[in-house]
């Protein structure tokens, strides 16, 4: 637990009562604050009680009185499409709103620092898609390479729900943009920025301001160093914002599309990492037979997760072994079953239109299960990319939507999950992948993406038996 400084003494507003919420709870009363909760569900209201916590309900006249600070849960939208009512009302009591990466980032140094040999990091991860792969493959290589970190954020632990730091520990944490949209501190050492692609274009107004939320990792505290994809434009404007000229080691550009000029790059062309640096090839690590990072999509994660350790100066052989031996993560290109020559993937975290494209850019003749609900923009992204594709089989409730909109792909309108698992594995031959990757979130059918992940690698499991 890190305890919360600076509201000793002082009652704070908690709305929403999930996991970082109630962590946040726990944190600011260790840190002598007196938590007053909220939460719209009853059940949340009753474990909150159960661990005697305070409940005020926040909607009600004056429920602000008194109130240092209001901290909110990530998935409770403060502006876009519209203010939730009880941070309007924080804002008229003149109320500072908060959340709990902002109150990691006031809370996380302390005294006991002065006596650690060296002084611990944070290293933090975002982006629209492989954010999750790149911190897992970081903290897996630090892990690897002896060195002390923990893992947290929107994977693993919540940011407050970890131990105080030890000597020379690294945090990392995968931030996605509803936690950077809203955190009044934001001061890491290495920040990473792996890709940016249209998605959750609501919660942010469009394109724009979800960039605007990204962005503010870098733009808040100025980090020591900067880890920069820049394979799109967003990626190319923020380097240039970042920097006065490329030969600042600051800043390092990652690319899986091209070979960059001069200063600090990590490149990966046709599953070959380079590094180069002041003019000169540093290292080089071949990509193509690492099974827990297939395809340009994770060539580029791994390309990212290099440039972050090397910048706490690991060297590059222990980074690739390290590497050879990170087994995945479940729901992104995880194999969960081979058989008869055929391979069967769950990469079930592919909920948009350029994280679908990646994976079915990863491999040469695929059956593909996607479907669900789509999200803005359409499926035209995915388009230049079906060349792999031998035959969809479309679930979810838009199921003939979806499938309309594939061009002349052959596609089996299937609905659920285990009439597509079984007609792929009837039609699967030698070579093929069998591959989820929905391009679509899965709440028409599914409670998260991890369940649907879930379900198909038991179809499969089942169909195989």
């Amino acid at each position: 637990m890190i305890p919360v400084q600076g509201f000793a003494g002082q009652s704070v507003a908690v709305l929403g009562l999930g996991r970082s919420g109630l962590a946040t709870a726990r944190a600011l009363r260790d840190g002598g604050a007196h938590p007053v909760v909220w939460d719209d569900s009853p059940r949340a209201r009753d474990i909150a009680e159960a661990e005697v916590l305070v409940l005020r309900d926040l909607t009600r006249p004056g429920a602000f009185d008194g109130i240092a600070a209001l901290i909110v849960s990530p998935g409770i939208p403060h502006l876009y499409p519209a203010p939730n009512p009880v941070i309007a009302a924080a804002w008229d009591a003149g109320v500072p709103v908060d959340n709990d990466i902002g109150l990691f980032f006031r809370s996380f140094a302390t005294d006991d620092w002065d006596g650690f040999d060296t002084r611990p990091r944070v290293i933090a991860v975002t982006g629209s898609n492989g954010k999750s792969t790149t911190s897992a493959l970081i903290h897996h290589i630090l892990a690897e390479n002896g060195r002390p970190t923990q893992l947290a954020g929107n994977i693993g632990r919540g940011v407050l729900d970890i131990d105080p730091a030890h000597d020379g520990e690294v945090v990392v944490l995968e931030l996605s943009s509803y936690q950077t949209e809203l955190a009044r501190h934001l001061t890491p050492d290495v920040a990473v920025l792996t890709n940016i692609s249209p998605d959750h274009l609501d919660r942010h107004a469009g394109q724009g301001g979800y960039f605007a939320a990204k962005r503010r990792l870098f733009s808040e505290g100025g980090p020591d160093r900067a880890i920069i994809g820049v394979d799109e434009d967003e990626g190319r404007y923020l380097a240039n914002q970042l920097v006065n000229a490329l030969s600042d080691d600051r800043l390092i550009r990652v690319s899986v599309t091209r070979k960059l000029g001069d200063g600090w790059t990590v490149c990966a062309k046709k599953g070959f990492l380079v590094e180069h640096r002041r003019g000169k090839q540093v290292a080089s690590i071949d990509l193509r037979d690492i099974t827990g990072l297939p395809g340009v999509h994770n060539h580029q994660n791994a390309c990212c997760a290099y440039a972050a350790v090397r910048t706490l100066g690991l060297g590059p052989r222990g980074i690739e072994a390290a590497m050879r031996s990170y087994p995945g993560l479940p729901h992104r290109s995880q194999i969960v079953a081979e058989r008869d020559g055929v391979t069967f993937v769950n990469d079930s975290k592919a909920t948009n239109v350029d994280a679908a494209a990646k994976a079915l850019q990863a491999f040469p003749r695929i059956r593909w299960i996607c479907g669900g609900l789509q999200k803005e923009g359409g499926l035209d992204g995915l388009l230049p990319h079906l060349g792999t594709v031998a035959r969809a089989y479309v679930i979810g409730r838009e199921a003939e939507d979806f499938a309309r909109q594939l061009g002349g792909v052959d596609a089996a309108i299937c609905g659920t999950m285990d009439v597509a698992v079984a007609q792929a594995v009837a039609d699967a031959e030698p070579g093929d992948v069998v591959l989820l990757a929905p391009a679509c979130a899965s709440f028409d059918q599914y409670d998260s993406f991890a369940a649907r992940g879930d379900d198909f690698t038991d179809q499969v499991r089942s169909a195989l038996a």
